[in-house]
């Protein structure tokens, strides 16, 4: 929500009557000297927006801010043109309305095009929240990263690595969304202050690194050649795309990464197709090469990968991870109730490649029970024990 700075105006002023902490409207106004506001400035805040209100008979400014329990000078500062002492029964005015439930509906099908339009309905509403493009798919569809929080202990979630596990996208949105709604509104998850993890963390999500073979799955082939010949091809004839898990191209994105490699190339199918095939080499598929680039760039402090399925969770790799790691993965067990598993005989996954090239800790966090993909009917239960690990992955 915007409003007009005013003669004498802060941002400090701001946050005391909308009760929204100072920090998340300094990072909602990045382009903004903050002492030096100028009259007639454009500031936005955070967890609001604009409501249409139109006058009644017996209306005041001050009735409709009481009964909206907000102090009648928000109702002026979103309304710079109206004489408060001359408003009239059916003119219309603008007044705040503070977001108090979810913006994203995460019981649905998931898709590429639901989750661009869930970032920008939470970015409208929380400025603070930033997002970028990390890279492109195959398809050329643009990779995005949602960032929040300003603190120096660098985590990672991402989702849907694998097409048919496209359920760990809206279960790591709805967290987002709740998250967002805790920072704005004051209200604990769990019992837990989320203010004092956006001061201490800067969490990094890419909740969909396959946006192509998510749509795959959800939605069949391309119609556009060549793709609508070549995934039906690697799928042998077949237009059933419910066992898919690699990208467009037919490649397993979490058997790209230079982690032994070689091994699992060794023992997975040499072809494209729907699962397990690591490509003619490590990092050949751009979306790979786009989580590669950046986790070099961000330099984590801890990396979560959300898979589906078994309520198991991964967190070694080769007896390169720290011993924190197995600190973490016994608190994540204690939330969740899944149960930790050191290692497996499985390679060139994402948080092996990050547990060998950065000695810190990484996890593989398999979600639900059931096959692939897991059913919408699970999404509250498998939500309500993955809370816990969101949670945790930020307080640890």
């Amino acid at each position: 929500m915007d409003i007009i700075v005013r003669q004498g105006d802060s941002l400090w002023h701001y946050s005391q009557l909308f009760k929204i902490d100072l920090q998340l409207i300094y990072d909602s106004n990045r382009d903004v000297q903050p002492n030096a506001l100028s009259i007639g400035q454009k500031i936005r805040i955070p967890g609001f927006v604009a409501q249409e209100y139109q006058i009644r008979q017996g209306d005041t400014l001050w009735k409709i801010a009481q009964n909206r329990n907000l102090p009648l000078e928000t109702l002026q500062l979103i309304n710079p043109n109206i004489n408060p002492n001359n408003i009239k029964v059916g003119q219309t005015i603008k007044v705040p309305l503070r977001i108090t439930w979810r913006l994203v509906n995460g019981g649905q099908r998931y898709d590429y095009q639901t989750l661009n339009t869930d970032i920008n309905r939470l970015q409208s509403v929380y400025p603070f929240l930033q997002i970028a493009s990390i890279g492109k798919t195959v398809l050329g569809k643009n990779i995005p990263e949602m960032v929040i929080g300003t603190g120096g202990k660098r985590v990672h979630y991402n989702g849907s690595f694998h097409a048919n596990e496209w359920i760990t996208t809206p279960i790591i949105m709805t967290f987002i969304n709740d998250y967002l709604l805790s920072l704005t509104n004051h209200n604990a998850i769990r019992g837990l202050s989320t203010s004092k993890f956006y001061q201490q963390s800067t969490l990094s999500i890419v909740p969909m690194v396959n946006p192509d073979g998510v749509d795959l799955v959800l939605h069949g082939p391309p119609s556009s050649e060549p793709w609508n010949t070549k995934v039906i091809d690697y799928n042998k004839g077949s237009t059933d795309f419910s066992g898919w898990k690699a990208n467009i191209r037919g490649v397993d994105l979490n058997d790209q990464f230079p982690a032994r490699w070689e091994l699992e190339k060794a023992r997975n199918p040499d072809q494209p197709g729907p699962r397990d095939y690591g490509g003619e080499k490590p990092l050949s598929e751009p979306e790979a090469i786009a989580m590669a680039d950046l986790t070099k760039r961000r330099d984590f402090s801890r990396v979560l990968a959300f898979h589906t399925q078994g309520e198991v969770m991964y967190w070694g790799f080769e007896n390169q991870e720290p011993p924190e790691s197995e600190t973490i993965v016994t608190e994540f067990s204690r939330v969740s109730g899944y149960e930790p598993v050191k290692t497996i005989e499985s390679y060139a996954g994402y948080k092996d490649w990050f547990i060998q090239d950065w000695r810190r800790p990484g996890f593989t966090i398999e979600i639900g029970k059931g096959i692939n993909p897991l059913p919408l009917s699970q999404f509250d239960e498998i939500y309500q024990k993955t809370l816990g690990i969101f949670l945790a992955g930020l307080y640890m």
